[in-house]
C-alpha cells in the first residue's frame, strides 16, 4: 500500500474516532477500570413516576448504541496500532491484503470480503 492512501486512511480514521468519542460524551462516561468501555448516564429521578419510566426506557434505548459504538472504536483503534506497527491491511484469518477499494470503504475492517462472510 502506498503511503499516501495509507496516510489518509490513518487520517479517516482519526476522524471517526474523534467523532464516535464525541457521540458517546453526549450520553456516556469513560469507565476508567475497564479501557475502552463506556457506561451510558443512568437517570436521575427527579420527576413523576412516567418522566421516570420515559428516562429509564432512554437509558435502555441507548445501551444497544453504546455497544456499537464502543465495538467500533475499539476496532478504529486496532486499526490505528496496526498502522504504527506497519500490520495494516492484512486479513486477521486468512493474512492476505484486504483490497485497498474494501478499506477506502471501512478503513477499520479487520478480514478481507472472503473472510468476513
Amino acid at each position: 500500500m502506498n503511503k499516501k492512501l495509507l496516510q489518509e486512511l490513518k487520517e479517516k480514521l482519526e476522524k471517526e474516532k474523534v467523532a464516535i468519542i464525541k457521540q458517546l460524551k453526549t450520553f456516556a462516561t469513560q469507565d476508567p477500570k475497564l479501557k475502552g468501555d463506556w457506561d451510558s448516564r443512568f437517570p436521575d429521578f427527579d420527576g413523576s413516576m412516567e418522566e421516570a419510566a420515559d428516562e429509564v426506557e432512554e437509558y435502555t434505548s441507548r445501551l444497544p448504541v453504546e455497544f456499537s459504538l464502543e465495538i467500533q472504536l475499539r476496532d478504529i483503534n486496532l486499526a490505528l496500532d496496526k498502522i504504527k506497527q506497519g500490520k495494516y491491511g492484512k486479513c486477521e484469518k486468512c493474512g492476505k491484503k484486504i483490497d485497498e477499494k474494501r478499506l477506502k470503504v471501512h478503513p477499520a475492517a479487520r478480514n478481507c470480503m472472503k473472510c468476513q462472510k
